[in-house]
């Protein structure tokens, strides 16, 4: 019994205090409230990324917070991050032109969000702001643009155009904070009947460039049978007072004639026997009577 009595004290001994364990579980209570809130006290913004932050005290705050690791208050404050790169959106539009024309246009536009006002863009729109704002201001752009000009001015003065339509949505954009870094004009066209009535007037134009074409030529043709009439009739004033000037003459012009005969039929390979006289080859009996 004394053995037993002597171990159960020395058992006793060697176990910690109360105070001890207390003290470690604080230590590990603390420690660990500590490290978890250290963890939630920092935040990091991304590149290309700018950040706000809510209070739950004061709202939000007009700072904004800009790349790298940042500290905030724990459970009392939270981060939202925007991306400030620019971004592109598509947007089709149908609108009506000054002759009342419908036009459909797609527009291409880069926008980003003012970094100096975001603070503003999230109180007023919140972190959607593209699509809340976008396709309301580019549709009234485009039917505003377009209804001051004719259809077939929005295709020969594309480029001023699409100048008027990144100049007004610049303004209207920067009503909400928001940039616009380009705007562009990717698709352009028009309703059935308008189509089709361009189509019949280049055809018709087509038809009335080749008559007139064909009646210049005629005019041509004209002229070229006038001067060639006239050269003949000259020529033959010409003949006629060289042959009564020089019988000589008719006998050159018979000699070249059967020259060109005797040429043709040399380089021919056929053999025909025919009359000397009839070929205008017979030069033997021919008389020149020369005057002087």
């Amino acid at each position: 019994r004394r053995r037993l009595t002597d171990a159960m004290q020395n058992a006793k001994n060697a176990m910690p205090s109360a105070s001890v364990v207390s003290g470690v579980l604080q230590a590990l209570v603390y420690g660990g409230a500590g490290t978890y809130g250290l963890y939630n006290s920092l935040f990091n913004v991304e590149g290309g990324h700018r950040a706000i932050v809510y209070n739950r005290f004061v709202g939000v705050k007009d700072k904004v917070y800009s790349e790298g690791t940042h500290f905030m208050i724990p459970w009392v404050e939270r981060p939202y991050t925007y991306d400030v790169r620019a971004r592109a959106h598509q947007v089709n539009s149908q609108s009506g032109s000054r002759d009342l024309q419908m036009v459909n246009i797609s527009i291409r536009v880069l926008t980003r969000p003012d970094v100096n006002k975001l603070p503003e863009v999230y109180r007023t729109l919140g972190m959607d702001f593209n699509e809340r704002v976008l396709p309301s201001v580019i549709h009234e752009t485009v039917k505003s643009v377009v209804a001051q000009h004719n259809a077939s001015e929005l295709i020969t003065q594309r480029e001023s155009v699409s100048l008027a339509i990144r100049n007004l949505l610049k303004q209207r954009a920067a009503q909400f904070n928001m940039v616009l870094d380009d705007v562009s004009i990717t698709a352009l066209t028009f309703g059935r009947e308008y189509t089709a009535a361009i189509e019949a007037k280049q055809v018709a134009q087509q038809e009335a460039e080749r008559a007139k074409f064909i009646v210049e030529k005629a005019k041509q043709d004209k002229l070229s049978a006038v001067i060639q009439a006239e050269g003949e009739a000259k020529s033959a004033k010409l003949i006629g007072e060289a042959i009564s000037n020089n019988p000589a003459f008719l006998t050159l012009r018979r000699i070249e004639a059967a020259r060109a005969i005797a040429a043709t039929m040399a380089g021919s390979s056929n053999r025909v026997m025919l009359s000397a006289d009839s070929l205008l080859l017979n030069l033997q009996d021919e008389k020149i009577d020369h005057k002087k």
